[in-house]
């Protein structure tokens, strides 16, 4: 079984962010980066899968070389070995064309990755993928098991409860808690990943559909006002004249 885990590098959520001087990109200096949360369950239930039932695990990232720490850590915790598509990502779209591209090079019975990124959160690349490939997506999946080799049964939440789908392989689908408890690569993991394959390629000619125009911080909060609870008509009146939501 050969599955294929997309992996994102993102800020540590304790980083400070800044923007550039006119607000148009993020500011990477000082930044801690770690592998994309949502991503590490999908990473160690396709390792849990492969030791269970054999196969090997392909890390993919499409991003620039400061993303390699990251690619190796994954390799560390125990893909096989790792793509990295040589591009700044920054667009849906011209994301999952290039884990398409990838994807139909190498015929992988699934497509793993988190459900979305937290640095911009768009939840759009799983469902883009399986557009592109033409293949059944499951999304965003809690659980993940095999029901023979051909077939897979994964849980996913809905409004009010669970549903149980099986799929045949290969498919795309997309992890969140609590499909797996992420691993932490220990010393032999670290010691081998140095020596496992790291391809980089260069991105298919595909277009951006969407670009970012500026950032900004949310506003700072402002001060409280505390109305006494006999004092109705300043409470509607503040609401309506300054908050403006009546």
């Amino acid at each position: 079984m050969k599955i294929l885990v997309c992996i994102s590098n993102v800020p540590d959520t304790t980083s400070k962010i800044n923007f550039t001087g006119d607000n148009k990109s993020f500011d990477k200096n000082g930044v801690q980066f770690v592998i994309n949360p949502w991503d590490e369950y999908a990473l160690t239930r396709a390792i849990e899968l492969k030791e269970a039932k054999g196969g090997t695990v392909t890390v993919l990232n499409v991003g620039e070389a400061d993303a390699e720490p990251n690619i190796r850590k994954a390799l560390a915790i125990g893909a096989d070995d790792a793509i990295r598509v040589n591009a700044n990502p920054t667009d849906a779209f011209f994301v999952a064309q290039q884990i398409a591209a990838v994807a139909k090079e190498n015929n992988y019975d699934m497509i793993l990755m988190g459900k979305e990124s937290i640095d911009f959160n768009g939840s759009q690349v799983h469902n883009m993928v399986g557009e592109l490939l033409g293949l059944p997506t499951v999304v965003p999946a809690s659980k993940l098991d095999m029901v023979d080799d051909a077939t897979a049964r994964l849980e996913r939440e809905i409004e009010g409860g669970k549903e149980v789908v099986e799929v045949k392989l290969p498919f795309v689908a997309s992890a969140q808690q609590p499909m797996s408890e992420p691993r932490i690569p220990n010393m032999r993991g670290i010691m081998t990943a140095r020596t496992k394959p790291l391809a980089v390629r260069e991105p298919v000619g595909a277009e951006a559909k969407s670009a970012y125009v500026n950032f900004s911080k949310p506003e700072k909060k402002g001060g409280v006002k505390m109305i006494d609870a006999e004092n109705a008509g300043e409470l509607i009146t503040l609401l309506r004249n300054e908050a403006k939501v009546i």
